[in-house]
């Protein structure tokens, strides 16, 4: 019974965080909008850190973010991170300030309202076709050349829950060294117990993130891609290994 109850209470946990989510969008939609039809970037930037902010707010999260890298404000970057959980994007949302497009599956672009403003003003990939996978290159290019940087989640989507963290895959580092772009690496410590896909997990609470010290690739040509991928994920993968609550998550999933 006390799970019955315990269950029923985080699944109207997961129906909150759509309402949460989707009121803030059908409100603003015309500004919205007019921020995206309009090339408004200040005000585009403003609007998604506001609502990443509100959002984690009223699921009852806290996010303590230590920021270790030193960022220019007119400098474009590509943004990695380990990519646990939907609540990622409202992390990043809310700590990096500068103004940034996704590079995402093209599956959201599926969902009513909010999938067409997600096309309309980031980089969609369709993983399954090579040609799209080819296109992204080209079509970053407007983007970082009016000011935006990339986040891209170099595992190409959230892995299994078993996963503790997925390969990386090449993208992120080709574009980073082909634009001549630094990279700003993110750890995510606690997403993915806090808020994982299983509706009947997770919890209110501190989500801590780390962002690292910038990476350079100005000296880099596509022949270290390879190394850079690995580099970038060791990491990540370091300081997941170093921190204790994620460990032991680790050692919870697979032991």
């Amino acid at each position: 019974m006390i799970k019955f109850f315990r269950n029923f209470l985080r699944l109207l946990w997961r129906v909150w965080f759509v309402i949460v989510a989707a009121v803030p969008i059908l409100i603003g939609l015309p500004v919205i909008y007019y921020s995206i039809a309009f090339d408004k970037q200040k005000l585009f930037t403003w609007l998604k850190h506001a609502w990443g902010s509100w959002v984690l707010f009223w699921m009852g999260f806290r996010v303590k973010a230590d920021n270790q890298a030193t960022i220019d404000p007119h400098q474009s970057y590509v943004i990695i991170g380990n990519h646990t959980s939907v609540m990622d994007i409202m992390v990043l949302l809310k700590v990096i300030k500068l103004p940034f497009v996704f590079v995402g599956k093209i599956e959201l672009s599926k969902i009513p309202i909010f999938g067409y403003l997600y096309k309309k003003s980031n980089v969609m990939v369709d993983r399954k076709s090579p040609r799209s996978r080819k296109e992204v290159y080209t079509q970053v290019v407007d983007f970082v050349k009016k000011g935006n940087s990339l986040a891209i989640y170099p595992e190409g989507g959230v892995p299994d829950p078993s996963v503790f963290l997925a390969p990386f895959k090449n993208g992120a580092f080709r574009i980073a060294i082909e634009h001549k772009l630094p990279i700003i690496p993110m750890v995510y410590y606690d997403n993915k117990r806090k808020y994982p896909y299983d509706i009947f997990k997770g919890s209110p609470g501190t989500l801590r993130v780390k962002i690292l010290p910038v990476i350079q690739t100005d000296q880099l040509t596509l022949d270290d891609v390879d190394e850079l991928r690995d580099f970038a994920y060791n990491l990540i993968y370091t300081e997941l290994m170093n921190d204790q609550l994620s460990k032991e998550f680790k050692t919870l999933k697979t032991g």
